[in-house]
């Protein structure tokens, strides 16, 4: 039995949602499925404004434009994550300053923020690893303290909350991801929240390549022209209708990641419990969206081995991120300072095969696979 790492799951609706949308004879942006789209997120989860993208790394370089991220700006940011994050603020000028995770979980340690601030700190960005919120409170007071931006880094946290509070909407700017490995999916695309109504205006604009086009089509203006910088960041309707069918369906998909998340973790508590890896920690103030499920390897060494082994199974497990602040583009211009979770992370972090369809006779062979490599 072949158990891939991940595979898309279609509801059943995508496909007749898309042929809607094409005999609306309106596919390219802000066409129906769009609008419902939006009016799904705003009505669910109370976003003031949100916006679909064509992706989460487009989503997050409206964010640092909408900032007004100059040459000369830093940003701080973990180290564990995906290019994307920093990537956008760093096309703006922007110098990243990384920051270490916490020993328990890949989140960003706030502990570790503030000695990093400067004068030519403008922005913090956090990204909500596994769907599992950071310590916003704490976050948001040393920004609060130092007079800076949050941004929210939501690509894995659809249907998470912080305290009761969706990810998404405590910084004054989030992006999502729909990728086809997220909960929700349209194959490539993403959505940017705003949850501060001085940057509403502006992100329509930019969205729509520089123009006032959003307000014309509202008639708000007679004509629209280029008035900022922009760049073509909205979806076309068909990937809009495809999300539409996937999130009339959250809930039901919710439900079943959860269940084979706890399979997982039910199944490897023995593991853990001896101290053969570690499972994903949940801090009493978040709660698990079932984005993905890991353990945590005692060395690099154990982990190649432990995949290798997996692989020889036909089961397609993967490790994560690598350590951005050693990356072959940032290594010269990171400060030197050692960040030895994240290192951690990297090195040893297993992401196990996690898709809607799994069988529990696949995610049991998972299981027996592992806990036999560690019994050898």
């Amino acid at each position: 039995m072949q158990v891939p790492f991940n595979k898309p799951y279609f509801t059943g609706k995508e496909t007749e949602y898309i042929r809607q949308a094409v005999e609306k004879e309106h596919i390219s942006g802000d066409g129906f499925f769009t609008k419902k789209c939006h009016q799904f997120f705003q009505e669910k989860y109370g976003f003031p404004k949100c916006l679909l993208t064509t992706s989460c790394t487009d989503a997050l370089e409206m964010c640092a434009i909408l900032l007004n991220i100059q040459e000369g700006d830093e940003v701080i940011a973990p180290s564990y994550t995906f290019v994307s994050t920093v990537n956008a603020f760093v096309l703006r000028g922007a110098k990243i300053i990384f920051a270490d995770t916490y020993a328990s979980h890949p989140n960003i340690n706030p502990e570790e923020i503030e000695a990093l601030i400067t004068p030519k700190t403008k922005a913090i960005v956090v990204v909500h690893y596994a769907g599992v919120a950071c310590d916003m409170d704490k976050i948001l007071s040393i920004a609060r303290k130092h007079n800076l931006w949050v941004v929210e880094d939501a690509a894995q946290a659809i249907h998470s909350y912080y305290k009761g509070i969706p990810l998404g909407s405590l910084g004054v700017l989030s992006a999502f991801s729909f990728h086809e490995t997220k909960n929700i999916i349209s194959g490539e695309g993403g959505m940017i929240v705003i949850n501060d109504e001085q940057f509403a205006k502006r992100a329509e604009i930019i969205r729509e390549k520089g123009t006032n086009r959003s307000a014309f089509f509202r008639g708000e203006v007679d004509k629209y022209g280029w008035v900022d910088i922009g760049s073509s960041f909205l979806p076309s309707d068909i990937i809009a209708a495809f999300l539409y069918a996937q999130l009339e369906n959250l809930e039901q998909i919710q439900q079943r990641r959860h269940e084979i998340w706890q399979t997982y973790y039910n199944g490897l508590q023995d593991l853990a419990k001896t101290g053969k890896i570690q499972l994903p920690y949940l801090p009493d103030y978040a709660t698990n969206n079932a984005h993905l499920f890991y353990i945590v390897c005692n060395s690099l060494e154990e982990r190649s081995a432990l995949l290798t082994h997996l692989k020889s199974q036909g089961i397609g497990a993967v490790f994560h991120y690598l350590s951005l602040h050693k990356s072959a583009f940032y290594a010269h211009k990171h400060d030197g300072r050692n960040l030895p979770n994240t290192d951690k992370f990297a090195d040893c972090l297993l992401r196990l095969p996690f898709y809607y369809e799994i069988s529990p006779q696949a995610q049991e062979k998972v299981i027996e696979t592992i806990t036999k490599f560690y019994k050898q």
